[in-house]
This record gives C-alpha cells, structure tokens and sequence, in this order.
C-alpha cells in the first residue's frame, strides 16, 4: 500500500507497507509490519531530519506514540532535490492499524519546523478489499 503526502513545509513524505507473516504469531493475535519511508526535499535549502513522533492507532482504539531522535539511529540531511530512504518495522495486537505522524526538521537557516507523515493503514491480508 502506497500513501503520499506533501505538505506546505516542501517536504514529500511516501510511505510502502508490507505484512510480515513469518514474523507475526496469529495465536497471541501480534502482527508485524515493516514499513519503508521515502522523504523527498522539494525545498531550495538543505534540512536535517532531527526527531520523530509516531501515533499508532489499532482497530480497538489502542494509542500508542512513540518520540525518539532520528529515524533508524541517523538524522540525515536532505540536499535540495534529493531523497532520503528508510525501512523499519512495527507490531499491532489487531488485524488493522494505522500510523501517522511528523519529523522535526531543520532547515539550513536553523529554522524547525515539522513535515506530516501521511496516515496509513496496517492491514493483516484480505482485511481491507
């Protein structure tokens, strides 16, 4: 499943899911999901990305977030039209969730500001047609 999103920050957030079976365990209901992030710079300056927040949701109204430093222990800079690519991994209790969130980032000027990652959807095999 493929979501994009951009915002008026001038950063393009796309975001590919897939379901891990091998790694799920249907009998204690834990499914696993990896999740692989592409953050496009569309901004005439360089950004750093500087920390992440995460708001995990499951389909029992189960609220998990998550704020940490960088993305998969690097805060990597963005030159203008280049592309930053990354892929971790999450586990929900139930067959659907969804994800959202944002990125601090830092322009060149030392300007913060956050870039939305679009909400998306993780969903066990034929739970959503």
């Amino acid at each position: 499943m493929d979501q994009k999103s951009t915002a008026e920050s001038g950063i393009l957030i796309s975001v590919k899911t897939r379901y891990l079976d091998k790694q799920s365990d249907i009998l204690t209901n834990a499914h696993a999901f990896s999740y692989t992030i592409n953050i496009q710079n569309n901004r005439n300056d360089t950004v750093q990305l500087l920390n992440r927040h995460w708001v995990i949701t499951d389909q029992n109204n189960k609220v998990e977030e998550v704020k940490g430093k960088g993305v998969v222990g690097q805060q990597p800079f963005i030159k203008p039209g280049e592309s930053y690519q990354y892929s971790s991994g999450t586990v929900i209790n139930c067959n659907i969730g969804d994800m959202q969130g944002s990125y601090t980032m830092q322009a060149s000027n030392g300007e913060n500001f956050e870039a939305e990652i679009p909400l998306f959807v993780l969903a066990t095999p034929n739970m959503l047609h």
